[in-house]
């Protein structure tokens, strides 16, 4: 009995491996951009599934690009430093002292730990800022509000304006995986915190990226966002257009769904939204027929 179990665990086995197949082949040589936050970042297990993730996307030949977040650990350390977090339509307000801090956390902690993990997977990964190579430049974001239209100062917060693309292609040909930070650097050397979703798009439509995969807390996009029942599989850019004219979207949603709007711009083919929640949901969007979350299409 127990040999016929172990033959029935191989054949499943044998089957994921064929149903990925046509996936690799695909995906070979491709880019890839993985904007990496949420729970997947705060929990042990769900952190090294999404590094094996990774890992395997690269040992199969594509070339992931990780764009990462790190929010609630800078909440965190404001608040031990005595600073509350305040935030506008879901960008962090940051003035100069908040904007220290992002950059501690950002880049000298959250991004080293992302590049030593997946060195432990065997991954040679390199750690950026957008003040490295001027890989990312930026200006300071003048905000309206989605509500009222009214401007509002989030302090040191930016917009991207430029990609430096050769610093990436230059690390994927050289068989690295760059791991950014969302810090982008201003016209007078000045750091400028910017909401990694935002980075995360305007990388993938810098490179054109095959996709563009969100890894959020939530499952997907639903129709109404107080009923689960109501993810959609896929849904598309003028449908996104719409419900953020109508102010149907509140939040973190807003940049999550800006970027998707940027990247399929500029010619990104897909980009998914997917639950960072569930073990292995990164290999699940890519190497499977079923995929997972919401996939946002031209």
């Amino acid at each position: 009995m127990q040999e016929h179990n172990t033959l029935a665990q191989g054949l499943d086995k044998a089957a994921v491996l064929a149903e990925a197949l046509p996936y690799i082949r695909k995906f070979s040589g491709k880019t890839v951009v993985i904007k990496y936050g949420g729970a997947a970042m705060a929990a042990a297990d769900l952190k090294d599934a999404v590094m094996q993730d990774i890992a395997l996307m690269k040992y199969v030949g594509m070339n992931p690009i990780v764009v990462h977040g790190g929010g609630p650990e800078v909440s965190n350390m404001s608040k031990r430093l005595g600073l509350e977090a305040r935030f506008v339509d879901g960008l962090r307000v940051t003035d100069a002292a908040t904007m220290e801090i992002a950059q501690m956390v950002l880049v000298g902690k959250t991004n080293r730990e992302i590049v030593t993990h997946l060195g432990q997977h065997g991954v040679k990964a390199v750690g950026l800022s957008g003040h490295d190579g001027g890989l990312v430049r930026a200006t300071k974001h003048v905000h309206l509000s989605v509500k009222t239209g009214e401007p509002a100062d989030l302090g040191f917060v930016g917009d991207v304006s430029e990609v430096n693309v050769d610093v990436l292609e230059s690390l994927t040909r050289a068989g690295f995986v760059p791991v950014i930070s969302p810090i982008g650097l201003g016209p007078k050397g000045e750091s400028y915190n910017i909401n990694a979703d935002t980075v995360a798009g305007e990388v993938a439509a810098a490179l054109k990226a095959e996709k563009l995969v969100l890894l959020t807390d939530v499952e997907g996009v639903r129709a109404d966002k107080d009923d689960p029942a109501s993810l959609l599989a896929r849904v598309t850019a003028e449908e996104i257009t719409g419900w953020m004219a109508r102010g149907k979207i509140e939040g973190g949603m807003i940049p999550k769904l800006q970027c998707c709007l940027t990247a399929l711009e500029a010619g990104v083919s897909r980009v998914h939204i997917i639950d960072g929640r569930v073990r292995h949901s990164l290999l699940l969007e890519i190497f499977t027929d079923k995929g997972s979350g919401t996939m946002v299409i031209r």
